[in-house]
């Protein structure tokens, strides 16, 4: 086993707007091997997502893992609604940052 950084694995991090106050993550993976290990080993939780930024985990509204894209979804709160004065990126599109954290064990043969 490794420690894979995600950006190694993953064809895509990125986050965007799901409506004004809420932000979608997402994970896409560049190989269903990777992908179905990382799941099956549950490497990614909301409890991960989280700590990662720093907020309560009841702030994650929605977990998936989505098969058909080998990706990871994770809808959460914004902590500023989309658009008002405290709001420093009005599409969402720069909040993916802390997922780049993450490191994934994976055996040798997937690396």
């Amino acid at each position: 086993m490794k420690g894979v950084p995600v950006t190694a694995v993953a064809a895509y991090v990125r986050s965007k707007n799901a409506g004004p106050f809420r932000l979608t993550l997402d994970i896409l993976f560049k190989s269903r091997e990777v992908y179905d290990h990382v799941k099956e080993t549950s490497q990614v939780t909301p409890s991960l997502v989280a700590q990662l930024y720093r907020i309560p985990p009841e702030r994650i509204t929605n977990f998936v893992f989505f098969d058909p894209g080998k990706a990871i979804k994770i809808t959460m709160q914004r902590r500023t609604s989309s658009g008002s004065p405290a709001d420093s990126d009005v599409y969402g599109a720069q909040q993916h940052a802390p997922l780049l954290a993450i490191q994934f064990d994976l055996p040798d043969h997937l690396v």
